[in-house]
């Protein structure tokens, strides 16, 4: 699932190429990606590209007036093209959600425009994709109960520290929850747990001021690194960019580069945590199962 970090890459990727850009031709083609009727997406032809934003894990597209937002879920990516097909899609049929072109005002080689074409694709049985066309961002559901983005500069310690002292959840869960804390998912938790040496199953108001002050870094370090790596790189790039500095998600089994322990998972119903039991439980190994209790 992309996370903050993709998603702010791809959020700048696209602002780069598509502000000042029309967006000529709007194709959906799930049955299930468009989540709003009024205004009809087909209000967005015709209209100019004004600016990318993002909110935790949306992309949003300004479009003098209406927005178009969409989440990317588990299984959702981009693709992008400068020679872009302009072919009419069959309706509930492909891995491709949702087809959009634009007309840049670059010119091309032959003295035309700069055309592109973005592919809103989808892998597997399962479609969790979503698009909206709204007004205003915050008549999405999902984005008016975002919590505070974490590396915004509003964001502070004290924030922090009031989340984690209100709450009984495990740590890992409450990272990963998008209304308290806005752009994490099961990937950088993992990472930013095992960075500042906690459990991923440590109830949330027991950490001490100490270990909230290490993981508030640790939020910032893990999730500023990433961001840094992936701004700059296309949609093509940033999966394996991704993958490439994960340190211990993912990589179960392997050794872990902090200690040599080896890489240890727990396994849920629709994804698994990855943890180093001596940088992060005592040594413990932690029961592989939805039920399992934090190992002191």
């Amino acid at each position: 699932m992309p996370e903050l970090p993709e998603v702010a890459g791809l959020s700048a990727f696209l602002g780069a190429r598509l502000r000042g850009a029309v967006l000529t031709k709007i194709q959906i083609v799930s049955f299930a990606v468009l989540k709003t009727a009024d205004p009809p997406y087909t209000a967005l032809e015709g209209r100019t590209i004004s600016g990318v934003q993002r909110r935790g894990k949306f992309i949003i597209l300004e479009t003098e007036g209406i927005y178009l937002a969409f989440h990317l879920a588990k299984a959702g990516w981009l693709r992008y093209t400068e020679s872009p097909s302009h072919a009419v899609l069959a309706r509930g049929k492909g891995y491709i959600a949702a087809r959009l072109e634009f007309t840049t005002n670059r010119p091309d080689a032959d003295g035309g425009a700069v055309q592109i074409g973005i592919d809103l694709t989808e892998a597997g049985t399962k479609k969790s994709l979503a698009l909206y066309v709204v007004r205003d961002p915050e008549q999405i559901p999902a984005v008016a109960t975002l919590g505070p983005d974490p590396l915004s500069d509003s964001f502070s310690l004290d924030d922090f520290a009031e989340i984690l002292a209100a709450s009984t959840q495990q740590i890992k869960g409450l990272l990963r929850n998008q209304g308290v804390i806005a752009g994490i998912g099961n990937a950088y938790s993992d990472e930013i747990l095992h960075a500042a040496r906690i459990s991923p199953f440590a109830i949330a108001k027991s950490l001490d001021p100490a270990a909230v002050r290490v993981l508030y870094d640790s939020v910032h370090s893990i999730l500023g690194q990433a961001v840094a790596e992936a701004v700059g790189k296309a949609p093509n790039e940033l999966k394996d960019a991704k993958r490439n500095t994960m340190r211990v998600h993912g990589r179960t089994g392997e050794e872990c580069p902090v200690c040599g322990d080896t890489i240890h998972e727990v396994s849920f119903a629709d994804r698994a945590l990855q943890y180093c039991p001596t940088c992060q439980t005592g040594g413990k190994i932690l029961a592989d199962r939805r039920t399992s209790r934090f190992l002191k």
